[in-house]
């Protein structure tokens, strides 16, 4: 199990150490720097872009480091360790009526660690943002077994936090042992409500709308007819079955307010076509809500055996130009595709069904990706929101960004970690890819093939 995460890339390491405390950690970091052995830090492996893989080396799982040390309710803030899964921590926060903002869609089995390393984003980033928002302090093993601290409780330390910089460095310089995390109080009202339209095409141009109205909901999030359909025949959602596509808003904040701002996106909503909308009446109804749309994945599982469930973003403005595009690239290689995806910040994940059993389809997806990706930049967007780098896309890093900076994020890193054993060829393009990985020979040759 260790030889995979939720990504396509897989390769088997040397060995798993499992520490079950910070200095175990440090002990296992230390032995391997002796070894001269690269080393790769796994949380839960739900990441989709390889980046817990390690080709012949060593696997240091975080999953016992499990345990909430600390919460702080005067200072709103929490310290834990890497293995804790976040959906615990919002169970142990719920009593004090606290949160943690991200919320990942994986947020059942994915731990701290992992969305720290990726950076995670989530439904509510649109309003808390990503991780590195919410992360005070980290305490990391360097690359030669030595603890270092860096930030803290209190927020806005003074001289350099590099706290930042490690947060995404998907554990190119060092593995986690502890964290503190900026809580939030739970807001006073939350309005949740579905709005349904003919197609994507009018969905994507409402949110655009809502946004430009300068109303920030504390989640947009949408599924198109494909997905509505899956989630349908697997959990009998009930969801419209003529409908194109939907638009989940989640309002948070003073009652009155949230009542205004839903009066007004629902009118947003019904000048741009919406054919429907369906509002929770309770918490229970919220739920139900919430469930149709993190059961979207699950349920496109089911439609193929294999499937690519994708990371891009582009500016909102050119999300219809965009998921025509997706349609396009997927249709030209006989791929289905599926949409479901954060629209309120353009951070798109198109999923591509297939069956890898028939010969030359794993590549037609993978060049399909890249092709959907190449689009993503050429439109103003991002390689990732969330997900991270890893092997899945670390090949295509030069069509964002120069050699000189490539080169400057190379010297900070050196800075860390001068070894470059943690984590190794994860990120950063390579000259030449792995021989254990064979599906990043692809992306290295599509890579070459599609320069922009």
């Amino acid at each position: 199990m260790y030889e995979y995460d939720a990504g396509f890339d897989r390769a088997t390491p040397a060995l798993v150490a499992a520490p079950g405390t910070a200095a175990e950690t440090a002990a296992v970091v230390a032995a391997c720097a002796r070894a001269e052995v690269p080393l790769v830090a796994r949380g839960a492996g739900t990441g989709l872009a390889g980046g817990a893989i390690a080709p012949g080396g060593v696997v240091v799982s975080t999953a016992r480091l499990r345990r909430i040390l600390e919460i702080d309710t005067e200072s709103r803030a929490a310290l834990v360790e890497p293995g804790v899964v976040n959906l615990a921590l919002a169970d142990a926060l719920a009593p004090h009526g606290l949160l943690f903002g991200p919320d990942p869609a994986s947020q059942r089995c994915s731990t701290i660690g992992g969305n720290i390393g990726n950076n995670a984003g989530g439904p509510h980033a649109l309003r808390y943002g990503s991780v590195v928002q919410h992360v005070l302090g980290l305490e990391l093993i360097l690359a030669d077994g030595t603890p270092c601290a860096m930030g803290g409780r209190a927020p806005d330390r003074a001289g350099y936090d590099p706290t930042p910089f490690v947060v995404g460095a998907e554990g190119t310089v060092g593995i986690v042992t502890k964290a503190w995390l900026r809580l939030l109080p739970r807001p006073e009202a939350v309005r949740t409500f579905l709005a349904f339209f003919a197609d994507v095409e009018s969905g994507a141009e409402a949110a655009t709308a809502i946004i430009a109205e300068g109303i920030i909901p504390a989640a947009l999030e949408m599924m198109d007819a494909p997905t509505i359909r899956a989630v349908n025949a697997a959990f009998e959602a009930h969801l419209p079955a003529d409908a194109g596509s939907l638009l989940l808003v989640e309002l948070e904040g003073p009652a009155e307010e949230c009542e205004a701002r839903h009066e007004r996106i629902v009118a947003i909503c019904r000048r741009g076509g919406a054919t429907d909308i369906k509002a929770a009446a309770n918490e229970e109804e919220r739920a139900l809500l919430w469930k149709a749309r993190k059961l979207g994945y699950p349920a496109l599982a089911r439609l193929a055996p294999n499937n690519y469930l994708m990371d891009g973003v582009v500016p909102r403005t050119k999300l219809p130009e965009t998921l025509r595009q997706v349609a396009v690239i997927a249709e030209r290689y006989g791929l289905l595709v599926a949409n479901m995806f954060h629209i309120g910040d353009g951070n798109l994940h198109p999923t591509l069904l297939f069956d890898a059993a028939v010969p030359g389809t794993t590549e037609k997806a993978i060049e399909a990706s890249a092709l959907i990706l190449k689009h993503c930049v050429e439109v103003g967007g991002a390689l990732s929101g969330e997900h991270g780098i890893g092997v899945e896309k670390n090949q295509f890093m030069r069509w964002v960004f120069s050699d000189a900076d490539l080169d400057t994020m190379h010297r900070v890193r050196d800075a860390f970690d001068p070894s470059g054993r943690m984590n190794p060829g994860k990120i950063f393009p390579t000259d030449e890819p792995p021989r254990e990985l064979p599906l990043e020979r692809l992306k290295f040759r599509f890579a070459e093939d599609m320069w922009v």
